[in-house]
């Protein structure tokens, strides 16, 4: 079965490496016909000073933040309404595309957006499916009609795009217009 070896430069956490081992695996999974248990990721960790490229020594790479943290705490603070601790996870070219095509570049357009159709919106979550730099969330909306009426139940699923550890991109897909109308 395959056997995957990374030489990486010494300094990088448990946790990157964690993720790192995750994230190789689940990627040669995805082109070798092996069960995650079946694919052995071998880190390897060199002294700075024994690596150079271009005759200079070398540090190693910023390890980024979990894609999926990063958007469950860019979600957790819209849900609060924070709006400067959603934006602190925002590209400075951040854009967000609704149901019906809507794209908007900044939050308080989405709060306005969204102002006629619901009183207020919960995302309860089953899964975050992280890959590189693409993160989907799953679950159902809960919340209230601008009537005051309750929802929940209603089916999401969000794509995101990162790019620095920043949120670069949202997509939204919802079944609201189908319960609604």
């Amino acid at each position: 079965m395959p056997i995957a070896t990374i030489d990486l430069l010494e300094g990088y956490g448990p946790d990157v490496k964690a993720r790192l081992g995750l994230a190789v695996t689940l990627a040669i999974g995805g082109v070798i016909d092996a069960a995650p248990e079946a694919i052995t990721v071998i880190l390897r960790d060199m002294p700075q000073a024994n690596y150079f490229r271009a005759g200079t020594p070398r540090q190693p790479a910023h390890a980024l933040p979990d894609g999926a943290e990063v958007v469950r705490a860019y979600l957790a603070a819209m849900e609060a309404r924070d709006l400067p601790a959603a934006r602190a996870h925002l590209a400075p070219d951040f854009t967000m595309t609704f149901p019906g095509g809507v794209t908007m570049t900044a939050l308080e357009d989405l709060i306005a957006w969204a102002a006629p159709r619901y009183r207020f919106v919960t995302k309860n979550y089953d899964r975050f499916d992280a890959m590189g730099s693409v993160v989907y969330c799953f679950g159902t909306l809960s919340g209230e009609w601008p009537d005051g009426t309750g929802f929940a139940g209603i089916r999401f699923i969000d794509r995101f795009e990162l790019q620095g550890g920043l949120i670069t991109r949202q997509d939204v897909w919802n079944d609201m217009g189908e319960v609604r109308g």
